[in-house]
């Protein structure tokens, strides 16, 4: 494997772009790259040596939604107070 050094180029996956681009090495630990600016929308970020972020799970957010749906929301102490005074009716013809 070659040594990296600052400036070199690496193809990595932006997380803006959302594909695989080329980038620039930024910064450099342990002989791997660090961070890296992508070379089309110059935005710096970890080099993820060109893996994809996990996608949200589905899963989570229909059980979340399932959750909040079966949450009964009792009214409010004052809101309550308000539904149990007669309303009072206006006079006049």
């Amino acid at each position: 494997m070659s040594e990296f050094r600052l400036g070199d180029d690496v193809d990595d996956f932006c997380v803006k772009c959302r594909r695989i681009t080329n980038h620039s090495i930024v910064s450099v630990v342990q002989r791997e790259p660090a961070k890296v600016r992508c070379r089309t929308c110059y935005n710096e970020h970890y080099y993820r040596r060109g893996e994809a972020p996990p996608r949200k799970d589905a899963r989570k957010d229909a059980l979340f939604k399932e959750v909040l749906s079966s949450i009964n929301p009792s009214p409010a102490p004052a809101e309550a107070e308000e539904q149990r005074k007669p309303k009072a009716r206006k006079k006049g013809g």
